[in-house]
């Protein structure tokens, strides 16, 4: 399973079905993997020898980003998460508010149980419903190749070094080569030490139906251990239908394969009550 970075933009799943991709990235960690912690410099990164205490050059960041996504679709065995979707139609005065935990396991299976809804069926059934279809439409018929973020389909261009809640991060421009759907325009930001995807923003180039108009977002990572999470999603759609339609993601409670009872135990232990989402779910 491949977690693209930008494939979740989830207004333009929710309402087209039709995925928009970037680069080899899989959400997960490997099977036996024996520690669950939120990565810094300095426990990130077993796989390329160490974390340099130094930045990375640019150009070799986006090397690593290109690494770490190859090696963690090789790794990927499975995993369970929280995810807590807000979904907000302004025009229509119209929300919902959907608590689920998705169980992936490879290399095709992924299978979502409820917790609880708030809202509006409406949101339900029309927005939801059919953005948690269409992710799993989405896993069994990956589109990586021509949405990958690489030379092939991106203009990739260095900007500088800033901060994002305190972590040291490259950014870098992605303009796309071609006006195709599933590319964006917008831009990366990267661990400076380890190449580790932080963030991506931007809008869609071309959405792939008339119903949609423009497409805007802004999706959050978190690492573990060694290997990469989406954290949150924010993202802002204007339909022809529905009028504005503003989705909140959250994904935590990450939870991977044990291979025994006593890693088992470990795991869980380890896990404890893991990061939620700041936002306290609206009542």
């Amino acid at each position: 399973m491949k977690v693209n970075p930008v494939a979740t933009c989830i207004v333009l799943l929710a309402l087209s079905g039709v995925a928009i991709g970037q680069a080899s990235f899989s959400a997960q960690c490997q099977l036996g993997c024996s520690r669950l912690v939120e990565a810094t410099p300095k426990n990130t990164d077993r796989l390329f020898g160490g974390v340099s205490r130094f930045p990375m050059p640019p150009e070799s960041a986006v090397q690593a980003f290109e690494r770490r996504g190859e090696l963690q679709e090789v790794e990927l065995r499975g995993y369970s998460a929280t995810t807590l979707i807000s979904v907000e139609l302004p025009d229509l005065s119209r929300w919902g508010e959907f608590e689920l935990r998705r169980v992936y396991t490879a290399p095709k299976t992924l299978e979502f149980t409820p917790v609880r809804f708030t809202g509006d069926n409406f949101v339900k059934t029309n927005v939801i419903a059919r953005l948690l279809q269409s992710e799993v439409t989405r896993l069994q018929n990956p589109q990586h190749a021509a949405t990958a973020i690489n030379a092939e389909n991106y203009k990739i261009v260095f900007r500088g070094t800033t901060q994002i809640d305190g972590r040291l991060v490259h950014e870098y421009r992605l303009k796309p080569r071609k006006r195709r759907v599933g590319l964006v325009e917008g831009g990366m930001f990267l661990d400076a030490f380890n190449g580790s995807l932080v963030r991506n923003e931007g809008r869609l180039v071309k959405t792939p139906s008339f119903v949609l108009k423009r497409v805007e977002f802004v999706q959050d990572y978190v690492d573990i251990g060694s290997f990469t999470f989406l954290k949150h999603i924010h993202s802002v759609a204007t339909t022809r239908i529905l009028g504005r339609t503003v989705v909140e993601i959250y994904h935590y409670n990450y939870l991977f394969p044990a291979v025994g009872p006593a890693a088992d135990e470990q795991r869980r232990a380890e896990v404890g009550t893991a990061v939620s989402p700041e936002r306290q779910p609206q009542q």
